[in-house]
């Protein structure tokens, strides 16, 4: 299979995907969310008395808030509520917390959220909603923990943001309930273990041929542990925010580290179809761009995201089998790539991940028929996770 890439400009575009008007989660749905409630908060392993918040939004989670909420307090944990986002507030997700935190603005809002243990991110919220933005902010202070449930990024093999059918729900799902906790966290400490005093190489058919390092830069493993015994040893923003499902793992490499080149398939910048691309590195930084077609849209896109665009932001290697690409039928990209053997070479701004480049741009490049190299050992081999 020639190189397939999903290219996202924005990233907090991928966070909303599933929207008011393209629910899954009405009552009548045949998807077991009280399944998907009582994993959710054992992963998050309340201590008793801990308070959560949902921050959701009307329309896109509705029959899971109730049975969510219900969960946490089984699990002896305070439920503070669920706090609504680009809607009106409805009545029954509302606690005294909720009522008092949307009387609140500027730093009086994040001082109430800082009595949040634990916030569930729903689907449909995204990093620009209110609580979601506070959430952050608290969680930069070193206070707290999140679980992202965002319930949608399914793409196609052309970068084609797919609608979270009732099919794709079950996957997650499914993913959700079986992943193997365990050993998921084994193969991610083993492959964090592997980077460390190693050059990591990345290649794909089309022409990729990336190299770093990581040094002792943080490396978050997202395999699925929300608990506060891991967020006390958090070191980045993003070792707070927990992705259920689970699979990934993501480090921002030293960047004048970085040496090689990134090719393309094609794929759009800035709204403009672009063919041949690829991108050379030095010291982290793009100093050559070819295209056979729309280079200067790529060029545009750069220069609007300002001197971080050009940098190296990181790399994410996904690590769940039960989120690797169908290989019969339709092929399809679960998950924001968390699946096996699914490669993420992304630019822009790494502050998150514990890196130096900064400026707010962020562009995700996915890639399914990577092979990446730690050392002798290959890792990956044609998009197929093989260790």
């Amino acid at each position: 299979m020639s190189s397939q890439a999903i290219i996202a400009a924005v990233a907090v575009l991928l966070f909303g995907a599933l929207g008011p008007h393209n629910s899954l989660m009405a009552q009548n749905d045949p998807i077991d969310w009280h399944a998907a409630a009582a994993k959710i908060v054992s992963r998050l392993a309340l201590v008793r008395g801990e308070r959560v918040l949902l921050v959701a939004v009307p329309g896109a989670a509705d029959a899971l808030v109730p049975v969510l909420r219900e969960a946490i307090r089984a699990a002896g944990g305070s439920d503070l509520g669920a706090v609504a986002q680009q809607g009106a507030q409805p009545s029954a997700w509302s606690t005294d917390f909720t009522n008092e935190l949307t009387k609140r603005t500027g730093a009086a809002f994040d001082e109430y959220l800082r009595a949040v243990d634990a916030a569930v991110m729903m689907p449909g919220a995204t990093v620009t909603d209110p609580a979601y933005a506070g959430m952050q902010r608290v969680l930069r202070s070193g206070h707290g923990r999140t679980v992202h449930f965002h319930w949608a990024g399914a793409y196609d093999e052309a970068g084609v943001l797919l609608p979270t059918t009732p099919d794709i729900a079950r996957v997650y799902l499914r993913a959700l309930l079986e992943t193997d906790y365990a050993a998921l966290a084994a193969k991610q400490r083993a492959f964090e273990a592997a980077m460390r005093g190693q050059v990591v190489h990345v290649t794909t058919p089309l022409g990729t041929d990336l190299r770093f390092r990581i040094g002792d830069r943080p490396v978050t493993k997202q395999d699925g542990d929300a608990s506060a015994a891991r967020a006390k040893v958090a070191r980045t923003l993003i070792d707070r925010e927990v992705e259920l499902p689970a699979g990934a793992i993501r480090v921002a490499p030293i960047e004048s580290s970085v040496e090689g080149t990134i090719a393309f398939p094609p794929t759009e910048w800035g709204g403009t179809r672009v063919e041949g691309l690829v991108l050379t590195f030095a010291h982290g930084q793009v100093t050559g761009i070819r295209a056979t077609t729309g280079r200067e849209a790529v060029e545009r896109e750069l220069a609007s995201g300002g001197t971080g665009a050009r940098a190296f932001r990181e790399l994410a290697v996904g690590f769940n089998p039960l989120l690797a690409m169908p290989h019969e039928g339709r092929r399809w990209i679960p998950y924001y790539g968390y699946g096996a053997g699914v490669i993420r070479l992304s630019l822009g701004d790494n502050t998150e991940l514990g890196g130096e480049v900064g400026g707010g741009y962020v562009r995700w490049n996915f890639f399914t028929d990577a092979t990446v190299a730690v050392g002798s050992d290959t890792w990956v081999r044609g998009g197929k996770l093989v260790r």
